[in-house]
C-alpha cells in the first residue's frame, strides 16, 4: 500500500508524540508499505539525516508550516491548539497536491493524535484512519482535590472541553468520515458516538525498541529504591508519590525516591517533600539524557509512575525494556498497557486520596519485602516488552486496517 501519515510531531530519537509519529513510520514502511510522512517543515532536517541510515526503506518526507509571523501562536506552548488548527487547514492543502501526484491507498492521521482535534485528511476522498486517538482521560473525580488550585481549575476546564468535543460537527464529520478508528485507551473510547464504535480498535500505541531490551534481568538493589521519570506535572501524580514514600518510611526508613525530570510544579512538590519529612529520601535528578535514564531503569527497584490521566505511557514501556517492575493507577495509557504480571495496577474507581497513596505505599513494600516477586515481575517484564515492540504493535494494528479495508 502507499500511505500518506499525516504527522505534525514526527522526530527520531524524541520520546512522546514526536517519537511516536518517527516509530509509526518505521513500522509501516518495514511492513513493505510506501510511506509519504507530511509534517512540520522543522522536522525534516532531523528526518533526512535519519532516513539516510534507512535506505532500504521506502519513505518519502514532505514539509509544511505556517508563515513564520503567524507562528507566535506556539511559542511557550501558549497557543498551541489554535497553531494546530490552522496547521491541519493548511497541511490539507498540501496533502490534497500530493495525492494528485501519488494514487495513496489511505491517509493516516497519526499526530496529534487528540479526539477533540478533528483532522481534515478525510476531505481527500481516501480511507481514513485516525489515531491512536487519546484525550478523553480524566482525573478521577475524587483525586482532583489532590491537585493545587492550579490544577484543579484546567482539570474542569478540560473536562469540559471534552464535553463539548461531542458536540463539535467536526470531530464528528471525522468519526464519520474515518474507516478506522484507532483507541489508546476505553476513556477516550467512551466519546466516540456509538453509531461509529463499530469503527474502533482497542490498541496500545507505544512499543519498545527492540535494540534496547536488556538480555537478562537486573539485580535487584539492596535497598528499596523507586523511580519517576517525566514532567515534574501535578497531572503526574508525583505528589501521591511522595505521600507514598513517607509511608513507606514506617517500614523502611532507608527507602528512596529517584526523580528524572523537571517541570512547573517542582517547587511545589518539594516543599511537599519537606512538609512530609522524606525531602532527604529523594533525588531531584533534573532532566537527564536517554541513556542515561535508562541505565537508571536497572538500578531500581520499581518505577513508580502515578499519573492521573495520560494517554500513553512511553516510560512505562522503557521501565519494562529495562526489567523494571511498574506501579502505576489503572487509569490512562499506563493501566491500559500494563500487564497484570509486570508490576501493580492501583485501583482508583470510587476512591479517595488516602486509599489510594495506601495502595501505592502497600504495592512498594510488597516488592521491598520480597525479592522473589520482584525477580518475577523483572523477568516477565522483559518477556512483554519483547512482545510489545514497535514492529509488532504496528504490525497487529495494520493487519486490523488492512482486513478492514478489504471487507469494506
Amino acid at each position: 500500500m502507499k500511505v500518506l501519515l499525516s504527522a505534525y510531531a514526527c522526530e527520531p530519537d524524541k520520546g512522546s508524540e514526536p517519537g511516536m509519529g518517527w516509530h509509526w513510520a518505521l513500522g509501516i514502511a518495514r511492513l513493505g508499505h510506501e510511506v509519504c510522512i507530511l509534517t512540520r517543515e522543522n522536522n525534516l532536517p532531523s528526518l533526512e539525516r535519519a532516513l539516510a541510515l534507512h535506505a532500504d526503506l521506502r519513505i518519502q518526507v514532505a514539509g509544511y508550516d505556517l508563515q513564520r509571523w503567524m507562528r507566535w501562536w506556539k511559542k511557550g506552548g501558549r497557543g498551541i491548539n489554535v497553531y494546530y488548527s490552522l496547521w491541519q487547514r493548511g497541511a490539507y492543502r498540501a496533502a490534497r497536491r500530493l495525492a494528485r501526484e501519488t494514487p495513496f491507498d489511505l491517509v493516516h492521521h497519526i499526530t496529534f493524535a487528540n479526539f477533540r482535534q478533528p483532522s481534515l485528511m478525510g476531505r481527500l476522498g481516501l480511507p481514513l484512519v485516525l489515531g491512536p486517538l487519546g484525550g478523553g482521560e480524566a482525573t478521577p473525580p475524587l483525586l482532583l482535590w489532590s491537585f493545587p488550585f492550579r490544577g484543579i481549575t484546567v482539570d474542569s476546564i478540560r473536562l469540559l472541553l471534552n464535553l463539548f468535543a461531542r458536540l463539535n460537527p467536526a470531530v464528528r464529520q471525522s468519526f464519520r468520515q474515518a474507516a478506522v478508528i484507532l483507541s489508546k485507551t476505553r476513556e477516550t473510547l467512551a466519546y466516540v458516538p456509538p453509531a461509529y464504535r463499530a469503527k474502533c480498535l482497542m490498541m496500545q500505541d507505544v512499543g519498545t525498541e527492540e535494540a534496547l531490551i536488556l538480555s537478562e534481568q537486573p539485580a535487584s538493589p539492596p535497598t528499596p529504591r523507586f523511580l519517576f521519570v517525566g514532567n515534574l506535572l501535578y497531572l503526574k501524580g508525583i505528589h501521591l508519590a511522595l505521600q507514598a514514600l513517607a509511608r513507606m518510611h514506617r517500614d523502611f526508613p532507608g527507602a528512596t525516591l529517584t526523580i528524572a525530570g523537571d517541570g512547573r510544579d517542582r517547587k511545589w512538590l518539594q516543599k511537599m517533600a519537606d512538609r512530609l519529612g522524606v525531602a532527604h529520601a529523594v533525588d531531584w535528578r533534573g532532566w537527564v539524557p536517554r541513556e542515561q535514564a535508562l541505565s537508571m531503569y536497572r538500578e531500581h527497584t520499581a518505577f513508580l509512575f502515578p499519573s492521573l490521566h495520560d494517554s500513553g505511557g512511553t516510560v512505562v514501556m522503557e521501565a519494562l525494556s529495562q526489567g523494571l517492575p511498574v506501579i502505576c493507577l489503572d487509569c490512562g495509557g499506563p493501566g491500559a498497557m500494563l500487564p497484570p504480571s509486570c508490576g501493580f495496577k492501583i485501583e482508583v474507581e470510587g476512591r479517595g486520596r488516602e486509599e489510594v497513596v495506601d495502595g501505592l505505599a502497600d504495592a512498594m513494600r510488597k516488592l521491598a519485602v520480597n525479592p522473589e516477586l520482584r525477580a518475577e515481575m523483572s523477568s516477565r517484564a522483559l518477556k512483554a516488552a519483547r512482545e510489545n515492540t514497535w514492529g509488532h504493535i504496528v504490525s497487529r494494528t495494520y493487519r486490523h486496517i488492512q482486513d478492514t479495508l478489504r471487507n469494506t
